[in-house]
């Protein structure tokens, strides 16, 4: 079987879509499956790569607009792919309405290609543009063998996948096994990073400095804390001085920038509580949380309707869970794990077990084998 996907992007480019589309390749590299990518290039010109084994084929990209890549060669590089390489299955990483303009086009005359669409996120953000492209959807559904969901939430929560109930299966993003993987170098860095923050307890959060990642309540909640805690920031992005500005004159709050892969394995052991402050439905699922978790890790975070992060941290069993954007309660759930250290372990081992049964490399292996199998 020919396997096509078509991300927006690929590593080394990396964000939550693109692990994803990396993981399904590590899934189809260990079976007879043939397969390419066909994703943007971060640069002008097009390329053909090999990634890990991977072909990867990269349409050059002149601009961005309302977060979607515009391509003057897209169209034709894709026909292209499609004469040469003749997919028997195409997997489409939604949302990206450019490249699914010129897929639904040239699915037309492939009407044996079986297509799954792999359903990420609902466009939330730019409304108009949503609206714009209702049409488009509607044609990618009915067009679709198999519609992909990372949780039964995003099922529940989008009107899009509800018109669509019957074809859909439900295949969690996973711990990728390297990220969660440590050795002596990465133990040794948390214990320096425990003695640098000696009889503190530490909070972490990671990710891009973007609106719905919410790190702007984070740092208001920090402000109700007392001077027991230290509140480590890793990422960057548009918001990060403005972030840095409303932390101005409080010393519990630390912006350590973009880290390693090492450095942030030390920073999950060293921590005491996992603080994942996103807001809105653009963080569909939340793979840094369930890596934080596999580390044993308990996760204040906010109830967030139609998400998939409720889903991956169960309220009252892996961490606390708050109401939307309360900075109060948010600073209360930190302050309550951190007077109970029973409570802590209690919702660590829970989030670990979790991890371990339902969001682990293998678990994802399993799922995405049933769905290529269940095709044929």
């Amino acid at each position: 079987m020919k396997i096509l996907q078509i991300s927006n992007y690929y590593p080394p480019h990396i964000g939550g879509i693109e692990q994803v589309a990396c993981d399904i390749s590590t899934v189809i590299s260990g079976t007879d499956n043939e397969q390419r990518v066909f994703c943007f290039n971060h640069k002008k010109g097009d390329a053909y790569e090999e990634v890990d084994g991977v072909k990867v084929v990269r349409a050059g990209c002149f601009a961005k607009v309302a977060s979607q890549s515009l391509s003057l060669s897209y169209g034709k590089l894709l026909k292209k792919t499609f004469k040469e390489f003749k997919p028997d299955v195409v997997i489409f990483h939604y949302p990206n309405p450019f490249a699914a303009h010129f897929l639904l086009g040239i699915l037309k005359k492939y009407p044996e290609t079986r297509l799954i669409l792999y359903w990420h996120l609902d466009i939330t953000k730019q409304k108009f543009i949503g609206k714009l492209f209702e049409g488009q959807n509607k044609r990618l559904l009915k067009r679709a063998e198999k519609v992909v969901a990372t949780s039964p939430n995003y099922i529940q929560g989008s009107r899009w996948l509800q018109s669509v109930e019957e074809k859909c299966v439900v295949i969690p993003c996973c711990a990728n096994d390297a990220r969660i993987r440590f050795d002596e170098e990465d133990k040794n860095r948390a214990a320096e990073i425990k003695a640098e923050n000696a009889g503190k307890i530490i909070c972490f959060a990671f990710g891009r400095h973007v609106p719905y990642k919410g790190i702007e309540y984070l740092v208001r909640a920090s402000r109700l804390l007392d001077d027991r805690f230290a509140v480590c920031i890793g990422g960057s992005g548009e918001l990060t001085e403005s972030l840095k500005k409303l932390a101005e004159g409080d010393d519990k709050v630390h912006f350590l920038g973009r880290i390693s892969d090492g450095e942030l394995k030390a920073r999950l052991m060293s921590c005491d509580i996992f603080c994942f402050p996103s807001v809105t439905k653009n963080e569909a699922f939340g793979i840094g949380l369930a890596e934080a978790m596999a580390f044993g890790k308990p996760a204040v975070t906010f109830t967030i309707e139609g998400s998939g992060v409720n889903f991956v941290s169960l309220n009252k069993v892996t961490g606390i869970e708050v109401e939307n954007g309360n900075v109060e309660e948010y600073a209360g759930a930190i302050v309550k794990l951190a007077e109970d250290d029973a409570l802590r372990g209690e919702y660590g081992k829970a989030a670990r077990r979790r991890v371990e049964e339902n969001f682990t490399f293998a678990k994802f292996r399993e799922k995405i084998d049933q769905l290529l199998c269940g095709l044929y």
